[in-house]
C-alpha cells in the first residue's frame, strides 16, 4: 500500500478504537476493559480480513496499531462520558466503517483474491470490530438493525473495487469511495436513512 492508505488504516484503527472506549464508558467499566474494547474494536475487522485472505496479521509487526488503540482507550478514559459522547461514537464510527471498507478491499486485492471476494472483505472489516464491540457491550449487534450501516461499507467497498478494476488511481479510488461511504452512513445518522423492512403480509 502507498503512503495515503497506510494514514487511512491508522485513521481508522483510532476511530473504532474510541467508539470501543466509549461502548465501555457507557457501561462505567473499568480502566482495563476500556483498552480491551478499544483493541478489539480497532483490531478486529482487520485481524479476521488478515486470517481470512492468508496473510500476516497486520498489527502483529506493527506495534503502531496497538498503540494507537491504547492511546484511544487512555483519552477516552480521561476525558469520560459527555453529553455529546454518543453524536461522537456516531460520527467517528461512520468515518472508521468507510476507512475500513476501503482497507479491507484494497488490502484483499492487493494479496490477489477476486473483485466480489475484496468487497466481502471490505464488508468485514469494515463490521466485524463494531459486531464485536456492541456484543460485548450487551448491545443491539449493528446487523440487527435496519438503519444504513453495512450497506454503506458494501457501497464503499463496491464503489472502490470497480474505480480500481476501472483504472482508476489508489489514492483517488479511496477518496472517492470514502466519500461514499462516509456521505450514505452520515445520512442515515442526520436523517434517519434506512433500508425499507420485509413485509410480511400475505399477498394475493
Amino acid at each position: 500500500m502507498t503512503g495515503f492508505l497506510p494514514l487511512l488504516d491508522y485513521l481508522g484503527v483510532g476511530m473504532f478504537a474510541i467508539t470501543g472506549a466509549l461502548a465501555a464508558a457507557r457501561r462505567q467499566h473499568d480502566v482495563i476493559t476500556f483498552f480491551a474494547f478499544a483493541v478489539m474494536t480497532g483490531l478486529g475487522g482487520g485481524t479476521l480480513r488478515d486470517v481470512l485472505i492468508g496473510v500476516p496479521v497486520f498489527w502483529l509487526h506493527a506495534s503502531g496499531y496497538l498503540w494507537v488503540c491504547l492511546a484511544a482507550g487512555a483519552v477516552v478514559w480521561a476525558v469520560g462520558e459527555r453529553p455529546w459522547s454518543s453524536r461522537i461514537f456516531l460520527w467517528l464510527d461512520a468515518g472508521g466503517l468507510a476507512a475500513y471498507a476501503v482497507l479491507g478491499s484494497a488490502k484483499a486485492l492487493g494479496a490477489g483474491v477476486a473483485p466480489l471476494v475484496a468487497v466481502i472483505m471490505g464488508i468485514l472489516t469494515a463490521t466485524f470490530g463494531g459486531v464485536l464491540r456492541d456484543l460485548f457491550a450487551g448491545e443491539v449487534s449493528v446487523l440487527l438493525r435496519r438503519e444504513i450501516y453495512i450497506s454503506a461499507a458494501a457501497v464503499t467497498a463496491i464503489a472502490f473495487v470497480l474505480l480500481q478494476m476501472a483504472g482508476v488511481s489508489l489514492w483517488l479510488a479511496a477518496a472517492l469511495a470514502f466519500a461514499c461511504g462516509f456521505l450514505l452512513r452520515g445520512g442515515a445518522i442526520a436523517w434517519g436513512w434506512s433500508l425499507p423492512g420485509f413485509d410480511s403480509g400475505v399477498r394475493r
